[in-house]
């Protein structure tokens, strides 16, 4: 499976137009079970709003998009949040805005542009991020070649994980899934063919705020 772009976490973006209230809240989602629960907890939580319009993206060969205006003039609040997750191709996610009616109306273009808002909102508080598979490697070598595969490792951009120091060294090293050859290639010319990198088996991962975080790997569609 291919890399791709979703959000870290759920969240919540809110803004107001012309004294109506949108809050839109986004969720990581897999299934489309998962959208219903969400769907259902939302719709209790925000039980008096006057909408509680949704869009979601699912899958990766096979993509499922969906979405509902919940009463608002047709295509003027659900295909906007929807555009949202296009234009950036956000997958693997679901987005809810929420409206209170603010007693003025806002027109054709007010609403599209007040739900794209809050739905670009909703994904700046939930962290978009590049989930990718990566590989753990290791390396083991003595301590006249450490500088130079520092040196090399640092030069490639490649991320290292730890390095225990005993009688010898051992550098852990992750390897996005795509660049598994070049980087073999690479340590070979670092070191003149003297130091193999072992792998110790793959995770999904992605970078946010100076952090690694992991996880499962994502349901096939």
């Amino acid at each position: 499976m291919e890399a791709f772009r979703t959000v870290l976490r759920r969240a919540e973006g809110e803004i107001v137009e012309k004294k109506s209230r949108f809050i839109a809240t986004v969720l990581p989602v897999e299934t489309e079970e998962e959208v219903e629960a969400f769907l259902g907890e939302l719709r209790k939580t925000y039980w008096d709003a006057n909408h509680n319009v949704y869009a979601y993206r699912i899958g990766q060969q096979k993509m499922i998009e969906r979405f509902s205006d919940d009463g608002e003039p047709v295509h003027t609040a659900g295909l906007p949040v929807l555009s949202v997750l296009q234009k950036e191709d956000i997958r693997n996610v679901c987005i809810v805005v929420t409206r209170y009616f603010g007693g003025t109306l806002l027109g054709t273009g007010g609403l599209v542009r007040a739900y794209s808002k809050a739905a670009q909102e909703a994904l700046r508080a939930g962290i978009v991020i590049q989930k990718e598979e990566y590989v753990r490697y290791y390396i083991d070598m003595d301590y006249t070649q450490l500088g130079r595969i520092q040196y090399g490792v640092l030069r490639a951009g490649l991320t290292l994980l730890d390095t225990e120091y005993t009688d010898g060294v051992r550098m852990r090293l992750l390897v996005p899934r795509a660049d598994e050859a070049r980087f073999q290639q690479d340590i070979t010319e670092m070191s003149d063919g003297k130091l193999k990198p072992v792998e110790e088996g793959c995770v999904w991962a992605a970078q946010a705020e100076g952090t690694w975080y992991y996880f499962d790997p994502p349901q096939e569609k």
